[in-house]
């Protein structure tokens, strides 16, 4: 329309339409953020190297990083050699595998996520009281390996709805559930209702197991799916939540979705016929991996962001109680909390 004032005109109107809604909170959780600390700490206070038993969180960049910085990754614990130092990964490890280590003389140091010892501690409580705890997670994945060996005669794995079938308990007045804390919230809600069906007097955990960095991450990709012709998550494949939030947009309305741990992993071909691309990133995620893909798809035409914010975090964890303790003797002052910040690309950080 003569006259009219339209500031795409000059930008032919299929770039015009391509946009990117960015999920908010994505990224690092505060338990992440504490285990990539403990870490980067103990590696600066004792040295290389420092020891760390499973991937200290599931994310490759994060391991990679840590790796050239001295840590060495292992498997089990007689890998560690005697008298060396060891940190436990954010996942958390059975009653067991602190037996080994006092066995090797080793200096432990436990960056379990706080919020995985909640749940260690439920599993304990219950069984003290002769409960069957019914646990529901993934099997082998080191989270429930190390929740299943708090109370190993006590707790039966229920890997997804489709397993309730074959669930059997000594007393179905004495059964609770727990669940690992980086499920599918509707998946998991799901299997407990399938669970409650066959055991009506199911208790529930005192609090809610699965973790509020997986509710808020899975929460902000619902509310994008239905408006995404892509959904990138950025993740490692061996990261729970990361793969849970995949299929989370899959579920709620995307028309296609992928899993990257960089941006150099994204297929041009993706982006054919795409106007919307939705991008979050797993909780064990650094934010620079993030704004690698954010350029990528600016690069593509894709220059328009949109924040898409579902919730607001700000939980502390302090570090660990013997890092703590030693970085105290080090420098005569407490280190500080660290906190969860989503605009980071580094690591951690402490405040």
């Amino acid at each position: 329309m003569p006259g009219a004032t339209d500031t795409h005109d000059s930008r032919p109107a299929e770039v015009a339409t391509k946009r990117v809604l960015l999920a908010a909170p994505r990224g690092y959780c505060a338990g992440v953020d504490r285990a990539v600390v403990t870490v980067e700490k103990a590696l600066e206070l004792y040295g290389a190297p420092v020891y760390v038993r499973k991937e200290i969180v599931h994310n490759k960049h994060v391991v990679t990083t840590l790796r050239k910085r001295g840590a060495i990754f292992v498997d089990e614990t007689d890998e560690v050699p005697e008298g060396a130092t060891v940190v436990f990964s954010a996942h958390g490890v059975a009653p067991v595998v602190h037996d080994e280590a006092r066995a090797l003389n080793l200096k432990t140091i436990d960056a379990t996520c706080p919020l995985v010892t909640k749940v260690h501690r439920e599993a304990v409580r219950f069984a003290d009281d002769d409960f069957d705890i019914l646990l529901i997670g993934h099997e082998g994945h080191e989270e429930v390996v190390g929740t299943a060996g708090e109370a190993p005669e006590h707790i039966t794995l229920v890997d997804g709805p489709d397993s309730v079938v074959d669930v059997e308990v000594r007393n179905p007045d004495k059964v609770v559930w727990l669940s690992q804390t980086t499920l599918s919230v509707d998946e998991t809600m799901e299997t407990v209702r399938r669970l409650r069906e066959k055991f009506p007097r199911l208790q529930d955990p005192p609090s809610d197991d699965i973790c509020y960095a997986t509710q808020n991450r899975q929460l902000a990709v619902k509310q994008m799916a239905a408006e995404c012709d892509l959904m990138i998550v950025v993740g490692s494949r061996n990261s729970s939540n990361s793969v849970r939030l995949v299929e989370v947009a899959l579920e709620h309305g995307s028309r296609a979705g992928h899993l990257v741990d960089y941006a150099d992993e994204i297929d041009d071909a993706w982006l054919d016929g795409v106007a919307t691309v939705g991008v979050t990133s797993g909780a064990s995620v650094p934010e620079v991996l993030v704004r690698d893909v954010l350029d990528y798809l600016a690069a593509h035409g894709f220059d328009d962001v949109l924040p898409v914010v579902a919730a607001q975090e700000s939980l502390l964890f302090s570090l660990p109680t013997e890092l703590r303790r030693d970085l105290k003797a080090a420098s005569g002052s407490e280190p500080d909390s660290v906190r969860h910040d989503p605009a980071a690309t580094g690591a951690g950080t402490l405040r």
